[in-house]
């Protein structure tokens, strides 16, 4: 089976990732196996919009798009779905770039038919520098990173992690595409698991299809200073609960929270007692990540019961509507 032609598609919503966005799109022009094109999806900002249709007028291998649907990160992705021309879309955070041979581990996958969306690595980068002490790997997915506990290699997944992630065109043929009212919405309260309920309505779709993680596509993310605080680690784990929520209420909480559970029985458990051990050894942080696991697992759980009484109520709602065609600019 010859190699898939791979579209890649860059989210934005704001000027003030400016520097960030053209490392990202420098990336992606930069991989050893070439992108067939990149789109840029303009959230609902039209000085961006013109200000990136300026910049990339005379690239032909970039495309500058408006989001076509409601604001969210949901709507922009299907946006670029709908526009783009590759066999493989692959999708890239505004705020990160991709190494070298990105596309190239991604697109070797594909080789397998069955195969029906490929998810990477990522790694942050740390606006202070450096990790914060107190700051688990455990919670990476707090600041959009791969974290502890996730298996490493070439192995297979109930879900990929959207913002280093690649899926085959017919996926979305098949299942429709990222539910809108359920992920992020530019700056406001930081929700997600889109990813994990398109993921899951497709392998219900197509029970054969298999979804990989390989953990040599690495993109660095970076972090800012405003996310490396514990306000911000409480706000989004509480976040991350309402999310889980609604994907349970949508999916079933077997399939809903079906990784979840070995996550919080064993990864966290274990998270707690390093922290604690280290702690006792009198390294920096370890009490300080022991008691934020705590704190993670107790805001997620506190989320998840709001969302709950929210979705039976009928308060909260999302919806997968159908990926309408973008326009170029």
């Amino acid at each position: 089976m010859s190699s898939p032609d791979i579209s890649v598609v860059i989210c934005v919503y704001t000027e003030d990732r400016w520097e960030d966005i053209l490392a990202a799109v420098a990336s992606v022009r930069a991989q050893s196996r070439p992108a067939l094109e990149t789109l840029l999806v303009v959230d609902h900002n039209q000085a961006l919009l013109d200000r990136l249709a300026g910049e990339y007028k005379e690239a032909e291998d970039v495309r500058v798009l408006a989001n076509a649907g409601p604001r969210g990160l949901s709507a922009g992705r299907n946006t670029g779905i709908a526009a783009s021309r590759g066999d493989v879309i692959a999708f890239l955070d505004d705020d990160a770039v991709a190494e070298r041979d990105w596309l190239r581990h991604f697109a070797s996958s594909y080789a397998d038919p069955r195969v029906m969306a490929v998810g990477g690595r990522t790694e942050p980068v740390w606006a202070s520098g450096r990790r914060p002490v107190w700051f688990p790997e455990e919670f990476d997915w707090v600041v959009g990173c791969t974290y502890r506990g996730l298996p490493r290699g070439l192995v297979r997944v109930r879900n990929v992690l959207g913002g280093n992630a690649s899926f085959r065109r017919s996926a979305f043929d098949a299942a429709g595409g990222f539910a809108t009212g359920i992920g992020r919405d530019g700056d406001k309260r930081p929700l997600g698991c889109e990813e994990t309920e398109l993921c899951i309505r497709l392998t219900r779709a197509l029970p054969e299809a298999v979804l990989l993680i390989d953990d040599r596509a690495v993109i660095h993310h970076r972090v800012p200073k405003a996310r490396e605080h514990f306000g911000y680690f409480r706000t989004r784990t509480y976040a991350e609960g309402l999310s889980k929520a609604l994907v349970a209420r949508s999916v079933g909480a077997d399939k809903g929270l079906e990784s979840e559970r070995r996550y919080t029985t064993r990864v966290l458990p274990a998270g707690v007692a390093r922290g604690l051990r280290d702690a006792v050894l009198a390294r920096p942080g370890g009490a300080g990540r022991a008691g934020a696991i705590v704190a993670g697992v107790f805001a997620a759980a506190g989320g998840y019961v709001v969302g709950s009484v929210r979705a039976r109520r009928g308060g909260t709602t999302f919806s997968v509507a159908p990926i309408e065609g973008g326009s170029g600019v």
